[in-house]
Parts: structure tokens; C-alpha cells; sequence
């Protein structure tokens, strides 16, 4: 589960985790509220407004704005919410924002120079261990760094029955050039922010930039979090931080119905058990001369009422010009998915593409009796190149 900034830096900071202070706004009077409320607790007198949506890449679309009155902060703050904002992560429809972050300023003079610092914490999966990221050029796209400057990305493998040592923080700062009180603060830093990930059973942390200020502080000055579906059943008041208006609605419906679903831009649908076959299926389709318009695995129990309840959100998308049924009976058997299909078929009604059902495994011949007999628009396969040929006949 994704959530925005100022959600992440909640978490962060209730963690001990020093970090940008702001707070979020709905409307350009709020907006202004919280930037003199600011000035109260920081003393900060300059603002950055920052949209709040679930994409990287704000500042490139104008998501991202320096205020230096509050009069700036309202006239900032009107023409920001509402806004359709476009960034090399959103695709060319963009988001819609619908809250801003008032954040103090944090990049004011001071008797050293400020710098910036790339830091991610993730799992890495041969390993089993979680891994601290990092490296000296922040602020910018990390994918650049490790194309153009691959020297200069760092990581740290943390075993999971310690977290991070003391001597993993030194070694840390002292990568990223810093010494003395600094570099103590920054090792502070990466062991409340580690302590931060494994507290709410994060999937993905990235701050960018964490940001030594020009009087030695280490701040986190954005952050991106992303939660483990899994374990939200153990953190029930981030569950509550969900944002549906930043979610796919087909994938929210896919969610109800317990079906693994993502929306992808092809004209293809396809339904399939198991993530393995769904990947396969997808090739086929790509070969076939089509584009799968979705990953959808219904699993292994596959029956009627979820075979109709994929099909409809399949067939919601106007871009689909076919639907690939691939099923292997092995938990499920093929007759009582094709029972589920003319059944789900027939209560749609008025369904205007092919649909190939491909039953390969237990009761596959009489699941394609079953299809050939129901006399619908559904047409039947055996092996994957006979439904490949039939995307490739029907969607031309």
C-alpha cells in the first residue's frame, strides 16, 4: 500500500526519525493556517507547497513550489489543488490533487554548506536481509546515478536479529563524507529510520534527499513509503491512510473479490490461475501481435462467482477488444470453471468481444464441450498456440 508524504513523514517522526515539519492542507485557507502556524513553532517565514500524490517526480510537473509570503502560499496553493499534475511516474493523464503539504523551509544559510543524500531501505531477496541504499548524490533521479556513477551507490546488508550496528552507521556516514558530530548524527539517523521500516512492516522506504542542513542536521526532507499488504491486519491505523482517489478503480473492485489485478494499457484481457501462467499468457499475447490490457490470476480456486466478477472488470475497460481465459485444472477442475464462464456470460449479457476460454488439465475435454456447446460468442482451446492463433484471428 502506498501512502503520500505527509503520511510518511508522520510515521517517520513518530519513530525518531528527524524530519522537513509540515503540515498537509485541503483548501488555500488551510493552506495559509498551517504556514503561519510555521512560522510559530519553526520560526521558518519562507514555505514549500508540495502536491500530494502517489508519484515521484513532482518538482519536473510543478507539484513542487517555493512561497516566500503567505500571500504566495494562497495564490500557490489555489492554482496547485485541483490540478491535473503530470510527472514522468503518473503517464500522460497525470493525478489530481487534492492536498498540498505546507513544509518549512530547510535549505536557509548557515555557517557550513547543506548536501544532499540519496537513502532507501529494501528487502533484498536472495539474501533474506534487508539492505540500507545509499549515496552521496541525492536530490536527484537515483536511476541516473547508477547508469552514469555506479561508484557512487553504497549498500549495507542488515541482519534482520540485530538491525543496524553501530559500526554499519559509521561506516555509512563516513561514505557519504561525513565525519565527526555529523556523522554521529547521521548514523542516528539510519538507525531510527531502519527502526522505522521494520515498526510498520515496510515494503519500500526512499528518502530523497535526506538533507544535512548548513547548521548540521540531518533532516529527512521527502520521503516515500510503501507498506506490506500482508501486514496491514497488524497496523490498523495506517491501514486507514489508504487513499482510493490515488487507486486504479478496477483494481480496488479486483481487491473485494480477493483477485490479484493490474490494469495495464493493452487490448487484450486476460484471466488466468496462477501468477507463473499469467506471465506466460501474457507473452503469448504479445506474440499473438495483441497487448494485454491486464494481469489478472483469480488463483487456484477459481469458481463461478470470481470467474464473473474478473470478467466484468475485464470487459469495464473500453480498450478491450478480446478476453484469453487460460485455466489449468489442477485444484480447480476445467468443466466447473467453463460451467462458471457461459454462467458468468450469460448474466453480463450484451458482451460485444470474443472471449477464448483455454482449459488445459483435469476435466479439460469436457470443459471444452461444455464451452463449444453453450452456443455463445466463446470459443474454446486446447494448447496455448491454438488460443495464441485465435487472439491473433479475432483481434487482428
Amino acid at each position: 500500500m502506498n501512502i503520500h508524504e505527509y503520511q510518511a513523514k508522520a510515521i517517520l517522526k513518530e519513530n525518531g526519525v528527524n524530519i522537513q515539519e509540515g503540515q498537509v492542507a485541503a483548501t488555500p485557507d488551510e493552506a495559509v493556517a498551517a504556514a503561519e502556524a510555521l512560522l510559530a513553532e519553526t520560526g521558518t517565514n519562507w514555505w514549500v507547497i508540495k502536491a500530494q500524490i502517489h508519484a515521484g517526480g513532482r518538482g519536473k510537473g510543478g507539484g513542487v513550489k517555493l512561497a516566500k509570503s503567505l500571500d504566495e502560499v494562497r495564490a500557490i496553493t489555489e492554482k496547485m489543488l485541483g490540478m491535473q499534475l503530470v510527472t514522468p511516474q503518473t503517464g500522460p493523464e497525470g493525478k489530481k490533487v487534492s492536498k498540498v503539504l505546507v513544509a518549512q523551509d530547510v535549505y536557509y544559510p548557515g555557517p557550513t554548506e547543506k548536501q544532499e543524500y540519496y537513502m532507501s531501505i529494501l528487502l533484498n531477496r536472495q539474501s533474506g536481509r534487508n539492505v540500507v541504499m545509499y549515496s552521496p548524490e541525492g536530490g536527484v533521479d537515483i536511476e541516473e546515478v547508477a547508469a552514469q556513477r555506479p561508484e557512487k551507490i553504497f549498500k549495507e546488508e542488515i541482519d534482520p536479529s540485530f538491525g543496524v550496528l553501530p559500526f554499519q552507521g559509521q561506516r555509512i556516514a563516513r561514505n557519504l563524507g561525513l565525519s565527526g558530530k555529523v556523522a554521529r548524527e547521521m548514523a542516528h539517523f539510519v538507525e531510527r529510520l531502519y527502526a522505522s521500516f521494520v515498526a510498520v512492516d515496510a515494503s519500500l522506504f526512499e528518502i530523497n534527499p535526506v538533507l544535512k542542513t548548513t547548521d548540521d542536521k540531518i533532516l529527512a526532507v521527502d520521503a516515500k513509503v510503501n507498506i506490506d499488504d500482508s501486514a496491514l491486519f497488524r497496523h490498523s491505523l495506517i491501514e486507514q491512510m489508504r487513499d482510493l482517489s490515488e487507486e486504479e478503480p478496477s483494481e480496488i473492485e479486483a481487491g473485494k473479490h480477493n483477485l490479484n489485478f493490474v490494469k495495464l494499457d493493452g487490448n487484450v484481457g486476460c484471466m488466468v490461475n496462477g501468477a507463473g501462467l499469467a506471465m506466460a499468457t501474457m507473452d503469448i499475447i504479445k506474440l499473438s501481435g495483441g497487448e494485454p490490457a491486464n494481469f489478472l490470476d483469480v488463483g487456484g480456486g477459481a469458481n463461478a462467482q470470481t470467474v464473473e466478477a474478473g470478467l466484468k472488470i475485464i470487459l469495464d475497460d473500453p480498450r478491450v477488444k478480446a478476453v484469453l481465459i487460460n485455466i489449468f485444472g489442477g485444484i480447480v477442475r476445467c468443466d466447473r470453471v467453463a460451467s462458471g464462464v457461459v454462467e458468468a456470460y450469460k448474466k453480463l449479457g450484451n458482451i460485444k468481444v470474443p472471449i477464448i476460454v483455454r482449459l488445459q488439465g483435469t476435466n479439460a475435454e469436457e470443459g471444452k464441450a461444455v464451452i463449444d456447446g453453450s452456443g455463445l460468442k466463446v470459443y474454446s482451446a486446447i494448447t496455448l498456440q491454438e488460443a495464441a492463433d485465435l487472439v491473433k484471428q479475432l483481434v487482428g
